[in-house]
């Protein structure tokens, strides 16, 4: 039940902070991302392994979505605190995202090839619908290729990701932040 509560979580998370960012507002989603944040560490069960998952999540998100701007082949709506970077909504979603790993998408630990598989349909999917279904996206660059460029590196992140959720990687991440 916990699982299933968690993915819809995220998933709220995901279409408050999308649909805040469409309107340029990013106040609902970041709300949103805390209050998810809060439940899931209150009555996830895996406190320790998803405060120790987080800076990974974020830093590899905020490099690679700023990577998309610097590029010239996307821009978001409300790109607060500045166009050059994640926004502070993209760094929510991102927040959220990492506490799906040891919950929702659990699942995918130690099975790379499915995760890539999900990273490779999935990420691009949310940015397409993020941008032709609510407008908080913009290609700069053509749909094709930007859709192909995000699915490569979401095929790619997805299993990262997942292995360093995995715990004896989470071991790993807690000797590293010492």
């Amino acid at each position: 039940m916990w699982k299933l509560a968690n993915a819809v979580g995220y998933q709220a998370v995901w279409l408050v902070s999308i649909a805040g960012a469409a309107r340029g507002a990013t106040t609902a989603g970041l709300a949103g991302a805390c209050i998810f944040v809060v439940l899931t560490l209150a009555f996830g069960g895996k406190q320790r392994a998803d405060l120790r998952l987080i800076p990974f999540v974020l830093v590899i998100g905020v490099l690679v979505d700023s990577a998309w701007i610097a590029l010239g082949w996307l821009h978001y709506s409300a790109p607060w605190p500045s166009a050059q970077f994640s926004p502070a909504w993209i760094i929510g979603i991102w927040l959220a995202f990492a506490l799906t790993l040891n919950h929702s998408l659990a699942f995918l630990q130690g099975r790379y090839a499915l995760a890539t598989i999900v990273g490779a349909g999935g990420g691009p999917l949310a940015y397409w619908a993020a941008s032709r279904g609510l407008g908080a996206v913009h290609f700069d660059a053509p749909a094709r290729t930007v859709l192909i460029g995000l699915g490569i590196m979401w095929a790619a992140m997805v299993p990262v990701m997942v292995r360093i959720a995995e715990p004896r990687r989470t071991r790993l991440a807690n000797a590293v932040l010492r």
